[in-house]
């Protein structure tokens, strides 16, 4: 089996002999062999392993969201910021995309990003905005990061969201709360009158010059 000298092995993987040898008093990584005058030597495989864990917890996330298939133009757009940015920083990534409501939690994209937070497999997560990861909850999520000490870095920090958009986000709580309101015979009739007086509610409120007509 062939053994690397502790002062390639550190090259190799980005540290420094002093931090290879305070890794070996803690155990966190045990040299394969250690000669009598105290020399410290690695195996192939434990560089190769080293070095695909350090490559995961270095791993960065970007993750984009929009609420409807119609957008999947704003997505891709939405996409070559977040990438962009993170080519700037250097950073090594992977984008995760999503269509769906900021109010749904059972999308496949949100799903397999906090299974990665909750793995510890990645070390950032990038956003474009914080409503592009969930419109309500965040600090849930941002929460969930910091125990597993993954840092939520936002793009853009200014407060703003697209009209059409909440008014959908809006429409999935009305009509969540309709089919709870009203009985199974009646709720489809109710339940479009509520989601018809909200698009006109958001639609005025679009468009006032036009309400006053």
């Amino acid at each position: 089996m062939k053994l690397i000298s502790i002062g390639t092995f550190a090259r190799e993987v980005g540290l420094t002999p002093t931090t290879l040898r305070r890794m070996h008093k803690t155990g966190d990584l045990v040299p394969t062999y250690v000669s009598k005058g105290g020399t410290r030597y690695y195996s192939a495989e434990q560089l190769k392993k080293f070095s695909h864990q350090e490559s995961q917890i270095n791993l960065v996330i970007g993750y984009c969201r929009v609420s409807t298939s119609a957008q999947k133009d704003d997505l891709e757009k939405q996409v070559e910021n977040v990438k962009a940015y993170m080519y700037a920083k250097g950073y090594e990534f992977e984008i995760i995309r999503d269509i769906g409501s900021g109010i749904n939690y059972k999308k496949k994209g949100l799903r397999k990003l906090i299974e990665k937070i909750n793995n510890q497999e990645v070390s950032k997560v990038v956003i474009l905005s914080k409503d592009r990861l969930v419109r309500f909850g965040f600090e849930l999520i941002e929460y969930l990061c910091t125990i597993n000490h993954v840092e939520i870095e936002i793009i853009d920090k200014t407060e703003q969201s697209k009209e059409q958009e909440l008014t959908d986000d809006f429409i999935q709580i009305i009509t969540v709360f309709a089919n709870r309101l009203y009985g199974q015979r009646s709720k489809k009739t109710k339940k479009k009158k509520l989601i018809e007086e909200v698009k006109q509610n958001a639609s005025r409120e679009e468009n006032p010059a036009s309400a006053d007509a």
